[in-house]
């Protein structure tokens, strides 16, 4: 893979020449930036803008940035074959579309330390689409990462629970967020092969601008144009959303994994629901609590242990062969 812009930019730092301290502060930088937003999202809503509305003025900020890279990204390479469209856009359609939206539904019901929570279960979701869709096997590790998870899981919704008072509002805004986990989850599942084959930046370049038209062709076909017209703050959170919590987090992530591999990426990733909870306290006002914050390490810990490679089987041991003397 090229260099990419983002890392050339700051090789004049001396910090930055160092690629260890490179990618951590890149995967650190991209969980804030991805962290960041449901915050966007929830201080977006006072406005009374609609999930859908949002969602597409944050792809009209940030689908010129993903066509471009997709254009130049494209130039050289060989072209699609109609197999390919079509893996492309079923997985657009999951990964930033589906998701993004039932995600931004979620939202208007639940804190967004829940949301974050329920969306870091997406490790948890893919291993159980591993064990039921290709037959993985399922290891005592396995049982205790979706135990501790949804442990988590409980306590963060007893917090929400108690803090909104309203069950049906909170099952509705879980059920949602759980929805967009799922989307998510199939999404990696089956993008590794497409990957393989476009490369990182081409592939999730191209998958954006599917999902670009797919929200546009929504929002077309069931609301007016004027819902696009949004106070000055909706849209200056719409653009914040674009730039600092998808188009940079995606460079940051793709660099930090270059610069760490991916299991090192995913475990500093962790900070993420933390960091969410943190954002959500100091500028939202979400209250903290007891139950909230051992939801958290519990979720941590379980995605922690649903991450880590298995340990390779030990090779048998070759039959020993008579020494001469």
């Amino acid at each position: 893979m090229a260099t990419l812009p983002i890392l050339s930019a700051f090789d004049w730092i001396p910090v930055f020449r160092d690629s260890e301290i490179t990618g951590f502060w890149f995967a650190i930088l991209a969980a804030l930036g991805f962290s960041a937003k449901a915050i966007f999202v929830k201080l977006a809503y006072p406005y009374g803008v609609s999930p859908l509305a949002l969602l597409a003025l944050r792809m009209a900020f940030a689908a010129p940035v993903f066509a471009f890279i997709a254009l130049r990204a494209s130039r050289n390479a060989a072209p699609l074959k109609v197999g390919d469209w079509v893996a492309l856009t079923l997985l657009g359609l999951l990964g930033y579309y589906g998701a993004s939206l039932l995600d931004f539904m979620g939202l208007q019901y639940i804190s967004a330390g829940l949301e974050r929570l329920i969306l870091f279960t997406y490790p948890t979701l893919t291993l159980l689409i591993a064990v039921f869709v290709f037959n993985r096997s399922f290891s005592a590790r396995d049982f205790a990462a979706l135990g501790l998870t949804w442990l988590g899981i409980a306590l963060a919704f007893a917090h929400d629970l108690q803090l909104r008072g309203d069950l049906t509002a909170v099952v509705l805004g879980g059920a949602l967020v759980f929805g967009s986990a799922v989307c998510y989850a199939l999404y990696l599942t089956g993008c590794g092969e497409m990957v393989l084959r476009l490369g990182s930046r081409r592939f999730t370049a191209l998958a954006m601008c599917v999902s670009t038209v797919a929200t546009f062709a929504h929002f077309g076909a069931t609301s007016p144009l004027q819902d696009l017209v949004q106070p000055m703050p909706v849209l200056a959170l719409a653009a914040a959303m674009a730039v600092f919590s998808t188009v940079l987090p995606v460079f940051m992530l793709s660099a930090a994994i270059r610069e760490l591999g991916a299991t090192r990426t995913a475990m500093l990733g962790s900070v993420g629901p933390i960091i969410t909870i943190c954002l959500g306290a100091v500028f939202l006002d979400e209250p903290l609590s007891a139950a909230q914050l051992a939801g958290t390490v519990l979720v941590v810990l379980g995605v922690s242990f649903a991450s880590k490679p298995a340990a390779p089987k030990p090779a048998p041991l070759a039959p020993l062969k008579r020494l001469r003397v």
